[in-house]
């Protein structure tokens, strides 16, 4: 009996010893056909990715200095409804001066300043008659790159103009637009971005002030 109970266990030890010895075997095969990714494989992956940062970076930048070009104009544009503000709501100039309008002035000479001033006599700025309330700069780059009007005696509108003055005088919230002196019917800034993207602010004679985009 006890012969035979020996001869089972060295039975049964050599039955486990081939079971797990054969299972352990296919594992050890299959790790040691599993591979990594080779240095080619590392590289074109890495290539990838870099260029679609690269693409998501470049249009994240396009996208953010079209929208600070548009807030630009847009700040300009109010700064045009502040003057009209002044200009309608008998502000003080000075120590007791009620009667002056109040406007903008745009320069090419100086394209990344605008001035907004009151007005005591003529309808435009004069730089040495002590007409100045606020001097506006441009950061980053952004200028002014056009003046344009449209004359009542030509539908056609005229650019390249040096300076443009936009005056707002009560009792009216019309827009009195000089160019060269002389009256305008109709207004426009033009905007540029470092990247060259562009957009307009327009004035009417009305008073209506709007904010376009240059496609």
């Amino acid at each position: 009996m006890k012969s035979k109970l020996i001869a089972y266990s060295v039975q049964l030890t050599e039955y486990v010893r081939r079971v797990f010895g054969f299972q352990l075997s296919t594992v050890n095969c299959q790790l040691s056909t599993a591979r990594g990714f080779t240095l080619i494989e590392l590289m074109v992956v890495t290539g990838i990715l870099v260029v679609i940062t690269s693409l998501i970076l470049a249009n994240n930048t396009r996208f953010g200095g079209a929208v600070l070009l548009e807030n630009l104009a847009y700040d300009i544009a109010l700064s045009m409804r502040k003057a009209q503000t002044y200009g309608i709501a008998v502000r003080r100039f000075g120590t007791d001066d009620f009667s002056a309008g109040y406007g903008v002035n745009f320069t090419l000479a100086t394209p990344a300043v605008y001035i907004l001033f009151a007005d005591k006599e003529n309808g435009i700025y004069d730089t040495g008659n002590s007409e100045l309330v606020e001097s506006v700069s441009i950061q980053g780059g952004y200028k002014i790159v056009d003046l344009c009007a449209t004359s009542p005696s030509r539908p056609s509108e005229t650019c390249g103009l040096s300076s443009l003055d936009i005056l707002f005088k009560r009792p009216e919230p019309d827009a009195f637009i000089r160019a060269g002196g002389n009256l305008q019917e109709k207004a426009r800034i033009i905007l540029e971005s470092p990247r060259g993207n562009r957009t307009s602010i327009i004035v009417e004679a009305s008073g209506q002030i709007a904010v376009e985009k240059i496609l």
